[in-house]
Order: structure tokens, then C-alpha cells, then sequence
């Protein structure tokens, strides 16, 4: 059983930056994918969204429209360690951010193992 620890989350003035981290423990932790996303405030959990998705095999990632030359995904093999690394951050960018590992594709409804989050939170 995967075991994923988010950290990282806080409060900070808009134009800041945050890197979280996304540390497993527990079993194969490095699957097909792997992904950091976010539940805006208000919204549901059902209601997460994408946020930047990385493919260890093969190096590929995706990154949501919205956060692309801002985020950047990157992992520690050794560590067992996923981070999202945030900058000039706007409000829009506020919610609970979970990491989660997939056998698949990196998408809401087939993560296989999600972390309980931690909170970010933007103010303008």
C-alpha cells in the first residue's frame, strides 16, 4: 500500500512561489504516472482539476495551460520525492493540492493512490 505525504502548502502574497513536495513510502511508488493536482476553494473534491502530470518512463509532462512557464513537476527517484515547484503565484491558484500516483494516465478518475493534500493559498 502506497503511502503519499504532501508538504510544502501555505499562505503567501500573490507573486510568491511555493515548492511542494509529495513523499512516498509503502510499495512501488514510481508508476506509470505521476501528478500534482488541486481542489479550488468551494469546490468539491470531484471538482479537482489537473495540474502537471509526470510520465517517469519516458520523461514526458504535461502542465495545465494555466500554469505553464510558472509550475514546473520534477521528482527525486532517490528520495522517493515528487515536487511542484510554484511561481509568481496568482489567487486563482489557491486550493488543496493532492499528488497521486496512476498505472495509467494521470487523470482525476484513474489515480490509484492519492495524498490528503496541502493547502495553498494566494492572496492578492
Amino acid at each position: 500500500q502506497v503511502r503519499l505525504v504532501e508538504s510544502g502548502g501555505g499562505s503567501v502574497e500573490a507573486g510568491g512561489s511555493l515548492k511542494l513536495s509529495c513523499s512516498a513510502s509503502g510499495g512501488t511508488y514510481r508508476r506509470y504516472c505521476l501528478g500534482w493536482f488541486r481542489q479550488p476553494p468551494g469546490k468539491q473534491r470531484e471538482g479537482r482539476e489537473g495540474v502537471a502530470a509526470l510520465y517517469p518512463g519516458d520523461g514526458t509532462i504535461y502542465y495545465r495551460d494555466s500554469v505553464k512557464g510558472r509550475f514546473t513537476i520534477s521528482e527525486d527517484n532517490a528520495k522517493n520525492t515528487l515536487y511542484l515547484e510554484m511561481h509568481n503565484l496568482k489567487p486563482e491558484d489557491s486550493g488543496m493540492y493532492s499528488c497521486g500516483t496512476s498505472g495509467g494516465t494521470c487523470r482525476v478518475d484513474s489515480m490509484d493512490y492519492w495524498g490528503s493534500g496541502t493547502l495553498v493559498n494566494i492572496s492578492s
